[in-house]
């Protein structure tokens, strides 16, 4: 059945290979650049992006046609493609095999893109590592409260 309207928000989280803070700030803009027109150019939205050294952050709105796993993939190949071929990292660009992919509602769209818009400020007070830990709690959290209400 064709979806006509939709509302699918998901905050991804992709990591560099091995954790390795390679995305300078020097060529930050111009990643965080060409990952947009990736995501625009596949009938998504992007509504916020920051690229850390070791990690990048980005919150789109998704394509009825588009599921999560089909548009990483598409993001990672292209991103990475174009990081190696405009040589801006030292040596070969790589990203983790997975990346992190969180469902967001409608209602908390600013409290994400504010989130990832303070990542610079963020990072200086928390490391990239125990940020992922309280990703995984918070989210681990809601699925058991999710399951709990639906034994109810």
């Amino acid at each position: 059945m064709k979806i006509e309207y939709n509302n699918l928000y998901t905050h991804f989280v992709f990591t560099t290979f091995k954790r390795l803070p390679v995305i300078t700030e020097k060529n930050r803009a111009r990643i965080e650049k060409y990952i947009t027109g990736i995501v625009n150019n596949n009938q998504c939205h992007l509504y916020a992006i920051y690229a850390n050294p070791e990690h990048v952050h980005f919150f789109v709105s998704r394509a009825a046609n588009m599921d999560e796993e089909r548009l990483a993939t598409i993001i990672a190949d292209s991103s990475a493609r174009f990081i190696n071929a405009n040589k801006l990292c030292d040596g070969l660009f790589q990203w983790q095999e997975s990346c992190s992919a969180f469902s967001v509602s409608k209602k908390e769209v600013s409290t994400v893109c504010d989130y990832i818009e303070a990542q610079k400020e963020h990072h200086r007070k928390q490391s990239y590592n125990d940020e992922y830990a309280d990703f995984l709690k918070h989210y681990q959290k809601t699925l058991r409260e999710e399951r709990n209400e639906s034994m109810r």
